[in-house]
């Protein structure tokens, strides 16, 4: 997904899909189904950029396109429901039950961290945030306001109870929780996805994402941590 185009100013709300991925996160709401439809449009998107056609993903998927209409909308549901699949592949850090301490907010950034970086170094988010930033501002499509809304700008939203949660322990101080988190992606992201995005094939394996991760988390909470 970018799930990581800058996340500073939110465009327009892109309208959700009908019926499927429709404000839900890791999936919600979506039939296996409709997930290997997503994963069609997915695998069209790595050999074809934005380019395809909703005939060709009912035949790749073999679904009929009436079908893709009605779960989709349109061909711009489509693709909303599309990066919001790919960013639910992020796994967000479930809040403890009691209270946060240092080591496991360590441990959910980390964690988040890792996901993240696993998914936007895949071929199928690097070829979905080509295709977007080749739009961008082109008038051509609206990949990357629907990549823009519904990747970092989600993913913010998704991550800033653990920001809060941190704060409300004595953990963090910050006074614009958007600020930290803007903090945070540049230190786990650094120039990997625009490395990645530049054709270089050298991308970080897991064990080298692990490190980066944990890396990332402890200078985060060398910025904003305290107690």
């Amino acid at each position: 997904m970018n799930m990581s185009l800058h996340p500073d100013t939110a465009p327009k709300q892109t309208a959700a899909p009908a019926d499927a991925a429709s404000g839900g996160t890791a999936g919600e709401g979506l039939s296996e189904r409709q997930r290997e439809v997503l994963n069609a449009v997915l695998t069209l998107m790595v050999a074809e950029g934005d380019r395809f056609s909703v005939a060709a993903v009912a035949r790749a998927a073999s679904c009929s396109k009436e079908t893709l209409y009605k779960w989709f909308g349109d061909r711009d549901g489509l693709l909303t429901a599309t990066v919001r699949w790919q960013a639910s592949k992020v796994r967000i850090p479930d809040l403890p039950d009691k209270q946060l301490t240092h080591d496991s907010l360590k441990a959910a950034l980390t964690g988040f961290a890792t996901s993240w970086l696993t998914v936007i170094t895949s071929d199928l988010s690097i070829a979905l945030n080509r295709a977007a930033v080749s739009h961008a501002g082109s008038g051509k499509s609206r990949l990357g306001e629907i990549v823009l809304t519904n990747g970092p700008i989600a993913m913010k939203q998704r991550l800033e109870p653990l920001f809060l949660a941190g704060r409300a322990a004595g953990l963090l101080a910050f006074d614009d929780v958007g600020e930290a988190f803007r903090a945070f992606f540049g230190l786990a992201v650094a120039d990997t996805q625009i490395r990645a995005l530049l054709g270089e094939d050298n991308r970080p394996g897991a064990r080298e994402i692990e490190t980066m991760s944990a890396r990332a988390a402890q200078q985060f909470l060398g910025l904003y941590g305290q107690g």
